[in-house]
């Protein structure tokens, strides 16, 4: 089964999932009127409209590119973290809002033990859904399914504060702690809705991975060939799950075209081989400038040779983002 599928259907199950304890969190209300109860109940409300989101979201990216969208349907997901990420802000300014409102004017609360237990459970199942998408999430390169995972392990986390956070008002009967903990809680959940969105503007603007960049460089530097003289002007594009990688290499300039095309498809196979991810090459073949380029050329059968090697320069985030030939400018 294709990770797009699989993403499919782990997203769906935290669809059930976060239906069911949305049910669960209000009923545990009802019968405390806490707001730190509330807290987790109305960030559950975000979790469900967001699980839905990234389900479409999941859906659609999942559909093979068409002639509308020659790049396939990926950039969904995106979209879906950007208006996860404002739900999750809106929730937070919401509860931020109701508990200093009720500091003044306060509810009495009550079978908070019943509560406890009810919200230590659902805790508990937020935080097993989240990992199991998360993990799936890094593995297939989604960021949508990363973003469920995360927001359902940070609801766990908030939850395990609530908990404690009640277990002090059970202890010394402060009820107004229980809006010192919601405020709190709030605040957290603003600050997850703004890294969330963070995240998610930076996939849309295309902003450099420099992560994953490192990673790939290394990758191809570990397996270079002597033959790839340089590689540079190097750029990442995520749409979804699949990578698309454009670069410049640097041949020979006595290879002749059908040389240079399979250098090209040496490094595809690499890149496929090397991550799960479907990865998308664009790669311009520029040819070498002799005599500069021969000081830190490796290619030793070169007959064509116009200058002694001098020395091997290691590829880089620096020197293969640039736009520059590797050795024309330090000679």
């Amino acid at each position: 089964m294709s990770h797009s599928y699989t993403n499919i259907r782990i997203q769906r199950y935290v669809v059930l999932i976060g239906v069911i304890l949305l049910v669960a969190k209000f009923t545990a209300y009802l019968l405390t009127h806490s707001n730190a109860i509330l807290t987790d109940a109305i960030e559950s409300i975000v979790n469900v409209a967001a699980a839905f989101m990234g389900w479409y979201s999941l859906w659609l990216s999942a559909k093979p590119r068409d002639d509308d969208h020659p790049y396939g349907h990926g950039k969904i997901e995106f979209v879906s973290a950007a208006v996860e990420g404002s739900l999750i802000l809106f929730a937070g300014v919401m509860i931020v809002g109701k508990s200093t409102y009720n500091f003044f004017h306060p509810k009495q609360l009550e079978s908070l033990d019943t509560g406890l237990i009810i919200i230590a459970g659902t805790g508990l199942v937020n935080y097993a859904a989240g990992f199991i998408a998360e993990r799936q999430g890094r593995k297939s390169g989604s960021l949508a399914l990363i973003g469920s995972g995360q927001h359902l392990k940070s609801d766990a986390f908030s939850t395990a504060g609530i908990i404690v956070g009640l277990i002090f008002i059970l202890i010394f009967k402060a009820d107004w702690l229980d809006n010192a903990v919601a405020i709190f809680f709030g605040c957290w959940i603003i600050f997850t809705g703004w890294i969330v969105m963070r995240k998610a503007v930076a996939g849309i603007m295309d902003e450099a991975d420099y992560e994953l960049l490192q990673v790939l460089i290394s990758k191809l530097d570990e397996n270079r060939r002597p033959s790839w003289v340089d590689l540079h002007n190097m750029r990442v594009i995520k749409y979804g799950t699949v990578w698309h990688i454009d670069c410049h290499l640097t041949i020979p300039y006595f290879f002749s075209i059908k040389e240079g095309h399979e250098e090209v498809v040496r490094i595809y196979m690499l890149a496929e081989k090397s991550f799960q991810n479907p990865v998308e090459f664009f790669i311009h073949t520029d040819y070498c400038l002799p005599p500069r380029q021969c000081r830190i050329c490796t290619f030793q059968e070169c007959t064509h040779r116009q200058a002694p090697f001098e020395r091997k320069i290691e590829w880089n985030l620096e020197n293969t983002l640039k736009n520059t030939k590797h050795g024309v400018e330090e000679f």
